[in-house]
């Protein structure tokens, strides 16, 4: 029998699931949420017995009771971005993040702060910065990791040359260990540190450390990144220092209830130095000298990495870089700028590399860590184009070893026919990498132990650590006898032993440890190409493959409002790990897995809240495309059934549209009776608490404008929202367009692009419409005639959809040929934008803009005509039919209260910049205030009414 049948056969006996929800706990185990938190951000895939999500400290001490009583094993788990393992288990997973998140108290002339164990580290952040102080460490993952989680690890981040790793900040701890006992560990005055509770367990515990004082006085503290087992010479009697020996124990010594950690004040001045090198073994030799200089971080990377980033994101996602094919970011931090310059030019000029840039501007700064921030959900595709996992992510070993090591990890990874794109905290001598496993094969777990052990060899030679950062878990807790002495390993039992005894506490991590290669997520797993709709290029037809994109970064579970990111505004609204993108895609794995079906409520209640709004394609690091895998799903799903009732009605719109064009006034009467009004909504699926927009007395199409034929030819794809709703757009469109140069024309009339049969999965239909459009236009495309789209969605279908889709060479060739207006009029030789200095804008862009064509060209535009922008970030939350729909109301306006709202309250007087025709009506229903387009805003007729009287449409 398997461990998760004994587990599984045991608590069914005991009625472990029944028991915790009789104790008033918060207790899931459904399918869905089983899914959902069978893995975290590594390789591993556990399904637990039971999630549960403790409100205070008493909860979590009746789960663990329950857990002792029924010999259930328990995992505690915060935000699940752990790439070791250790936050997945078969039994009891205690979720922090949910309810015990808040920050309790801050002392800012103490500079300490306690905190609740599911904290975010921008929570603690924000409200620590408020008050002129900071937590030290900063993992890439700081938008979304938990204090608890990086107390578990003992996590580091990039800064920590300059305070250290999370167990140089913790100033104590609350604890219940596995017996039930509370222990409250910290320190007095002198520093001098104490304990209070917990007899027994420490008596155990200074026991086992009077057998192995030699191995603990000298196999551990030897560099600073040397995080892999116990800390067990903080156990030593002449200094026992509890709280130091705790962080970095993964949950298997005790389960953090409150937390007491240090703050610090941050310099307020930064100065970035890039220095460039001929190779990444250059960078890193020169790390050490480097860090002579007194930095607070010195990263790397090589160009491995940027030539993923610029794959996915283009050249302009990449900031200037001096010369090399290696990089070091280093940055100086003090309160003296010319002081700080002075140092800065010192670095540069210092002869380390072959050549340097100095970075004052803090926006090119953030570009250049954001890369860094990415680099693990980036590095999930490997130089390759394959799939790279974690498993070897984060080793470390004595920084003036660093280059040494690098060279031949290189020629480890190359015998193996494998590739990566090593990253990380060089000035720490710690690597980041992910490796492109062939775990598709038969033999791809075997690869990968073999693998496995060989670095663990090659990390022992040059006497570093399994784990700078990320802790063992189950991903090297096996491996650890490569680094540690027989009696090392002996000791770390006798220590588990001390404080747990059952081993009820994360078992399988640290000490009897699972093997490496068990319960590996996409080992086994065929890949899935029968009967799809899209065709899924990037990932070789395989659906598989594209859903396993996910990782469990997490990304989609942080507010990425402030770097102008849309991903995840469900997650946001709800903060449910079921409508987060990691989530969704989980419960995806699950049905490739052939674990659920598609038409299994777990798969409709995972992707009923999803937006559709393609920000995780932009904002993923792994590039994970939920909207395309919703329309997938809802194919599947409805494939040959009844539909819901908006499928019908919202989902073939522009059928409906092109009928009621015929009788407009009918149609707008009929919202406004009293009683037909509420029984025609719900018959059509849509709120009652919603408004309809008034269809145009005349379509565009219908309207008699003089065009002129004089001029470079384009295309003008007026699509069904701009032609039904709003013709003004498309007026304002022609005369832009004119005024430019151009001769615009409509293509031939009866063709549309399909989104809305799109978003709802009508997928054979879709591609039909869509497959005569593309037809019809590539004709055009080839012919070198440019294509400019009006709505942001219609436009991100012909660029990006229909290669989904249809994928075939016209789908190509209409893709290369549409434009956003704002991308042709940058291509167009001579045409100069208007005059708007004085004019402020609110500027909502689309989320399609966002994630498929980019807003760069847009903003540029902008930039260029004088006006005061400011660009908003995240969904206006309609999406389309999303947020018309019944069901879905409360969560369209919380979306649109993350950014969009306030900033409208905020600026009463602005000028609102909306081109999407959901956005413009998100805009009018919940605030009754008019938005324009682009093209509306750069109207001639419209700057020449300004001119001649008061500012139209603001």
């Amino acid at each position: 029998m398997s461990e998760s049948a004994a587990v599984l056969e045991r608590a069914e006996g005991a009625d472990v699931v029944g028991a915790l929800r009789r104790e008033g706990l918060e207790a899931h185990d459904d399918a869905g949420t089983k899914a959902m938190y069978s893995s975290d951000a590594s390789l591993y895939r556990i399904p637990p017995l039971v999630v549960v999500r403790p409100r205070d400290a008493d909860e979590v001490a009746a789960a663990l009771t329950i857990a002792r009583e029924t010999g259930t094993p328990l995992t505690s788990r915060g935000a699940g971005t752990s790439v070791a393992g250790n936050a997945v288990g078969r039994g009891i997973v205690l979720d922090f993040s949910r309810h015990l998140n808040r920050v309790l108290a801050i002392d800012p002339e103490a500079r300490t702060a306690v905190v609740e164990p599911g904290t975010v580290h921008a929570v603690l952040q924000k409200q620590a910065m408020a008050h002129g102080v900071r937590f030290g460490p900063d993992p890439s993952t700081h938008p979304r990791c938990t204090i608890g989680g990086m107390i578990g690890n003992n996590a580091c981040g990039s800064r920590s040359l300059a305070y250290g790793r999370t167990s140089d900040n913790v100033a104590g701890l609350r604890l219940l260990t596995a017996d039930g006992g509370t222990l409250e560990t910290g320190y007095d005055a002198a520093g001098v540190p104490w304990v209070h509770g917990g007899e027994t367990v420490l008596a155990s515990a200074r026991e086992v450390m009077g057998l192995h004082l030699a191995t603990a006085r000298t196999e551990f503290d030897r560099f600073g990144r040397q995080v892999s087992g116990y800390a067990a010479h903080h156990l030593l009697p002449e200094r026992f220092d509890l709280t130091q020996a705790l962080v970095g124990s993964e949950g298997t010594l005790g389960v953090i209830t409150e937390a007491t950690v240090r703050l610090v004040v941050d310099a307020p001045i930064r100065v970035v130095v890039v220095l460039g090198f001929d190779d990444i073994v250059a960078a890193g030799e020169a790390a050490p000298a480097v860090v002579a200089h007194g930095p607070t971080s010195c990263e790397g990377l090589d160009s491995r990495l940027l030539a993923v980033l610029r794959a996915r994101r283009g050249d302009g996602a990449v900031p200037p870089l001096p010369d090399g094919a290696a990089w070091l970011f280093v940055e100086l931090a003090g309160d003296d700028r010319d002081e700080l310059l002075d140092r800065a030019r010192r670095l540069a000029a210092s002869g380390l590399g072959v050549d340097s840039l100095v970075v004052e501007d803090p926006a090119t700064q953030a570009r250049l860590w954001r890369i860094r921030e990415d680099g693990a959900g980036m590095a999930g595709r490997s130089p390759a184009d394959r799939p790279a996992w974690p498993g070897w992510e984060d080793a470390a070993v004595p920084p003036q070893m660093l280059g040494s090591y690098l060279a031949r990890f290189d020629e480890l990874v190359a015998a193996y026919g494998m590739t990566s794109a090593p990253f990380g905290h060089f000035g720490d001598g710690c690597m980041h990498v992910r490796l492109d496993y062939p775990l598709d094969r038969p033999d791809g777990t075997v690869v990968l132990r073999d693998f496995l052990t060989d670095a663990a060899r090659l990390v022992g030679e040059f006497g570093g650590s399994l784990s700078g950062e990320h802790g063992d878990g189950r991903a090297r807790s096996e491996l650890l006898p490569h680094m540690y002495s027989p009696q090392a390993i002996a000791m770390f039992a006798g220590i588990k032993r001390a404080f747990d005894p059952d081993n009820l506490l994360n078992p399988g991590v640290l000490v009897d440890p699972d093997p490496v290669d068990a319960d590996v997520r996409v080992a086994g797993v065929p890949p899935f190409r029968r009967r799809l709709a899209m065709a899924y290029p990037h990932d070789g037809g395989d659906l598989a493959q594209a859903v396993h994109r996910c990782t469990g970064v997490g990304k989609c579970r942080a507010d990425n409002s402030a770097a102008g990111g849309v991903m995840c505004p469900s997650y946001l609204a709800t903060r449910e790990e079921k409508d987060s993108t990691r989530g969704r895609a989980r419960i995806l794995q699950e049905v490739v897995r052939g674990e659920l079906a598609w038409d299994a409520p777990a798969v409709h209640d995972s992707l009923d809240l999803c937006l559709s709004c393609k920000g995780c394609a932009s904002d993923c690091p792994t590039g994970i495309d939920m909207a395309t895998y919703k329309s997938e799903a809802l194919h599947q799903r409805y494939r040959r059934r009844l539909r819901p009732r908006s499928h019908y009605t919202l989902g073939r719109l522009p059928f409906w549209a092109k009928l009621i064009g015929r009788a407009p006034r009918l149609a707008n009467l009929m919202p406004r009776l009293p009683i037909i009004g509420r029984l025609a909504l719900w018959l059509a699926g849509v709120d009652g608490r919603r408004s309809v927009p008034a269809f145009a007395r005349v379509p565009f199409r219908r309207r008699d404008v003089s065009r002129s034929t004089a001029g470079t030819p384009v295309i003008v794809w007026v699509d069904s929202f701009s032609d039904s709703f709003d013709p003004e757009v498309a007026e304002a469109t022609f005369r832009v367009l004119e005024d430019a140069g151009y001769a615009p024309r409509l293509p031939d009339a009866g063709l549309c692009c399909g989104l809305t049969w799109i978003t709802t999965g009508q997928l054979d239909a879709a591609r039909k419409i869509l497959g005569r459009t593309v037809a019809a236009l590539a004709a055009e495309a080839r012919a070198g005639v440019p294509i400019v789209g009006l709505e942001p969605s219609c436009t991100g279908v012909l660029r990006s959809d229909a290669l989904e889709l249809l994928a075939n060479d016209d789908a190509r060739v209409v893709a290369d040929a549409t434009r956003t207006l704002a991308e042709l009029l940058a291509e167009t030789p001579g045409w100069t934008p208007p005059d708007l200095s004085g004019t402020t804008l609110v500027a909502q862009p689309h989320c399609h803009h966002h994630a498929v064509m980019g807003w760069a060209a847009d903003a540029a535009l902008l930039a260029s005509t004088g006006a005061t922008v400011t660009r908003l970030a995240g969904c206006c939350g309609l999406a389309g039919n999303f947020g018309v729909e019944i069901g879905h109301y409360e969560v369209s306006v919380a979306v649109a209260e993350q950014n969009l709202l306030p900033a409208l309250d905020a600026t009463p007087d602005a000028l609102v910049l909306a081109d999407g025709f959901s956005c413009r009506t998100q805009i009018a229903d919940l605030r009754e205030r008019p938005s324009i387009h682009l093209a509306q805003l750069l109207d001639p007729a419209r700057i020449a009414g300004d001119r001649e009287g008061p500012a139209a449409g603001g």
